[in-house]
């Protein structure tokens, strides 16, 4: 107390006391604390004009019909995120879970404009075209008509350490361009066991709306683009993850070239070894990567690849784990070749295999339909029709007109041999459909009391799918 009431005697008498003249400021001192803020407040400033705010609309089926049956609604869905532009003519990199289904995208650019204040959003709102969509990478690209745009360069994934700073930037629940600091926890992270895909994790804060948005280093380079957050709270607990730009740079390009993805390959079937398999097959060590099976005239079998082989490295790369040899060929493109070092019957040996293009998955086609414009509610699907750019994408077709089972759309009417995803129907009780719309209409002028025979192509097959309406 004593104590207390001396300070509070001398503030009295200081506050007594004449003014003094205010001191002259003092020229701040260059210290790496102010050096550390400046430097990162120039890397917001240049990576903020990079990026965009994504709007998009469309259309889903979902829900119950009348009465409660079991048919498809389709209803509006809005979906907002964040992207970043990786050209000056105006291509965007974003999730392609943010524009998927979107019926019209739009985007804003992050561009102050006279009269701009803190409180309003800046730049302006411009139409976006959809390139396309990659599903297995949850990568999107988009298109704007607009040149001169400041764009960000992609980085090297594979240099990227843990505990390196990095700044992830979007528009978390629609904040526009906000920044977040934090550091790689970890350069590779598998999230289910399953899954090809490695992320980059981070402890940068990451909210819903930061998806697509740019995950940048120390020297602004683009080295992933944020995609997801683990939490149980709905919030960000520190568990943000991002795709590795090594692999949004092979989607990126094989997009805004082609408007899709090809798949890498090499022949092989590989499966981690554990402690029990190398007892039981008397392998040399209990890790590692095991050849399982050689694809029969394959790249891998060609090039001399055995089953029982196990796998040293790819490209000079450790691996340790089967899902590294799907992870690693996702960066490399249809004719290049990749280099594996293998360990058979104690002798290491070398090994120059080509990638070729993997068989493409049936569910890549739902990206390109519209509720609106693709449903045949008669048979619940969703249908595309057959035109160069589809045709492109299935090169093997017995005929060149038809259309693409793309997705499901409700459920159907008739009740007999079921359609698959990715069956081609080339007919209709022996009338030939050569569109969506031809599909609907020899449909719908049948009689309930007719049976439906669709004439369809399956795996290289053509067949006869009986169906009637119960």
């Amino acid at each position: 107390m004593k104590v207390l009431g001396a300070l509070l005697a001398a503030s009295c008498w200081a506050a007594a006391q004449p003014a003094a003249a205010p001191a002259k400021p003092q020229p701040q001192q260059a210290d790496s604390l102010h050096e550390l803020s400046a430097r990162l407040e120039g890397l917001s400033r240049r990576v903020s004009r990079s990026l965009v705010q994504i709007f998009s609309t469309g259309y889903v089926l979902g829900g119950e019909g009348e009465a409660g049956t079991n048919a498809a609604v389709v209803t509006r869905q809005r979906a907002t995120g964040s992207g970043v532009i990786l050209s000056a003519d105006g291509y965007i990199v974003t999730n392609g879970h943010v524009v998927s289904n979107a019926h019209r995208v739009r985007v804003r650019l992050a561009v102050e404009m006279p009269g701009h204040t803190a409180m309003q959003p800046s730049g302006k709102m411009l139409d976006a075209r959809v390139v396309g969509i990659d599903r297995d990478t949850d990568l999107a690209v988009l298109k704007i008509e607009q040149t001169g745009l400041q764009y960000l360069r992609l980085g090297d994934s594979d240099s990227l350490r843990q505990g390196e700073i990095v700044m992830a930037f979007g528009n978390p629940l629609g904040l526009e361009n906000s920044v977040s600091m934090g550091v790689v926890s970890s350069v590779g992270r598998q999230i289910k066991p399953d899954d090809t895909m490695i992320y980059i994790q981070t402890d940068a804060p990451i909210n819903p709306g930061n998806s697509g948005g740019p995950l940048v280093d120390a020297d602004g380079r683009v080295i992933g683009i944020n995609t997801f957050i683990l939490s149980q709270s709905g919030g960000s607990e520190g568990l943000g993850f991002a795709i590795p730009s090594n692999v949004v740079k092979n989607a990126y390009t094989q997009i805004k070239a082609e408007g899709h993805v090809h798949r890498s390959e090499i022949g092989v079937f590989a499966q981690s070894i554990t402690p029990p398999m190398a007892v039981g097959l008397r392998l040399s060590q209990d890790w590692g990567v095991l050849l399982a099976d050689v694809t029969p005239d394959g790249p891998g079998d060609k090039a001399g690849l055995k089953i029982g082989d196990i796998v040293v490295s790819l490209n000079g790369k450790l691996m340790t784990n089967a899902r590294q040899i799907d992870v690693n060929l996702y960066r490399y493109s249809v004719g290049q070749k990749v280099t594996l070092e293998i360990l058979r019957q104690g002798s290491k040996f070398t090994f120059s295999v080509p990638v070729v293009q993997r068989e493409d998955d049936p569910q890549r086609f739902a990206d390109m339909v519209d509720p609106t414009k693709n449903l045949v509610p008669k048979l619940g699907i969703l249908g595309i029709t057959i035109d160069r750019k589809v045709a492109e994408l299935l090169p093997e077709l017995r005929n060149s007109y038809g259309v693409v089972v793309a997705a499901r759309g409700g459920d159907s009417a008739y009740t007999g041999d079921s359609l698959q995803l990715g069956d081609v129907i080339y007919s209709v009780n022996t009338e030939i459909v050569t569109s969506v719309e031809a599909l609907r209409a020899a449909i719908d002028n049948l009689k309930d009391t007719d049976p439906l025979v669709l004439q369809v192509e399956r795996g290289g097959r053509l067949l006869y799918l009986t169906t009637t309406i119960e």
